[in-house]
C-alpha cells in the first residue's frame, strides 16, 4: 500500500521532470542548429507543464516539493530555452550582416547577451508567483509558458520560407525590442486571466470565452502566423483590464 501511494505521489513529479527534460532538449536543438525542434520541444514542455498540475489535482498528490520542482523546470523550459532561441536568431542576424559573432566587441556582447533577460525576468516572475497566494484564477504579469510559446513559434513561422516573415523576425532591432518588452511584461502589474475554467457558465468566464472565440478567428484568418498575435491579444486584454481597474480605483477615491 505504501509503495502504491509513493508511486502515485511521484507521477506528477515525473511529468514535471519531463517538462524539464523537454526544455533541455530545446536548448540542445538550438545549440545544434535545429531551431524548429527547439520550438517544438518548448510546446512539448508546455504539455507536460499542464499535465503535471492536472494529474496532481486528479490524484490528490500535490506537494511542496512538487511546487518547487515545477518552478525550477519552468525556469529552464520557459525561461532559458526561449532565451536560447532568440540567441540563435541574433547569431544568424550577425552572420547575415557579415559580422563575426565571436568578435567580442562591447556591441556584440550586448547583442548576444540581451536574450538572457528573458531568463532573468522569468526567474523573477516565478519567484514572485511562488510567494503570492492570490495568483490562482488570475496571474499578475505575463505567465512564463505564454511568453515561451510566443518565442517558440517564431522558428516555426520561419520554416514557411516567407520572405516578409524572414525580414521581420531576423531583424536586430525588432528582436532586441521584443526581448526587452516581453521581459518587462513578465514582471508587469497587468492582470492576466487563467484559461482554467472551473465551470462552463457564461458568468465569470466572459473574458475567457471571448478570448477563445477571438483565438479561433485569428487562427482561421492568419493560420501559421496566428500564435504571436494570439499571445499579444492575451497581453492586450491584461493591459486594458489594468487601465479599467486604475480608472475605477480613482473614481472610488474621488467619490469618497
Amino acid at each position: 500500500m505504501k509503495l502504491f501511494i509513493s508511486i502515485k505521489n511521484s507521477i506528477p513529479n515525473f511529468l514535471t521532470l519531463m517538462n524539464l527534460f523537454s526544455g533541455c532538449l530545446s536548448i540542445l536543438a538550438t545549440v545544434e542548429g535545429y531551431p524548429i525542434w527547439s520550438g517544438v520541444f518548448i510546446f512539448i514542455a508546455a504539455g507536460f507543464d499542464f499535465l503535471d498540475g492536472f494529474v496532481a489535482r486528479l490524484l490528490k498528490a500535490t506537494s511542496s516539493i512538487g511546487k518547487e520542482l515545477d518552478s525550477l523546470a519552468d525556469l529552464i523550459s520557459f525561461g532559458l530555452a526561449p532565451a536560447f532561441i532568440v540567441y540563435g536568431f541574433l547569431k544568424s542576424v550577425l552572420l547575415i550582416n557579415h559580422i563575426e559573432s565571436d568578435d567580442f566587441s562591447w556591441v556584440n556582447i550586448f547583442i548576444l547577451s540581451s536574450p538572457f533577460l528573458i531568463a532573468l525576468f522569468s526567474a523573477l516572475r516565478l519567484a514572485k508567483f511562488n510567494i503570492d497566494e492570490c495568483q490562482t484564477s488570475e496571474f499578475i504579469g505575463l505567465p512564463t509558458p505564454a511568453n515561451a510559446i510566443f518565442f517558440a513559434w517564431l522558428p516555426i513561422i520561419l520554416s514557411s520560407y516567407d520572405l516578409t516573415a524572414f525580414f521581420i523576425i531576423l531583424n536586430l532591432k525588432s528582436l532586441i525590442f521584443v526581448t526587452i518588452l516581453h521581459s518587462f511584461l513578465l514582471v508587469s502589474p497587468f492582470p492576466m486571466f487563467s484559461l482554467k475554467i472551473k465551470s462552463f457558465h457564461w458568468k465569470g468566464n466572459q473574458i475567457r470565452y471571448i478570448f477563445i472565440a477571438a483565438t479561433i478567428i485569428l487562427i482561421l484568418f492568419l493560420k501559421l502566423y496566428s500564435v504571436p498575435f494570439i499571445i499579444w491579444l492575451y497581453i492586450l486584454t491584461g493591459i486594458i483590464r489594468y487601465i479599467i481597474l486604475l480608472k475605477n480605483s480613482k473614481t472610488t477615491i474621488i467619490n469618497h
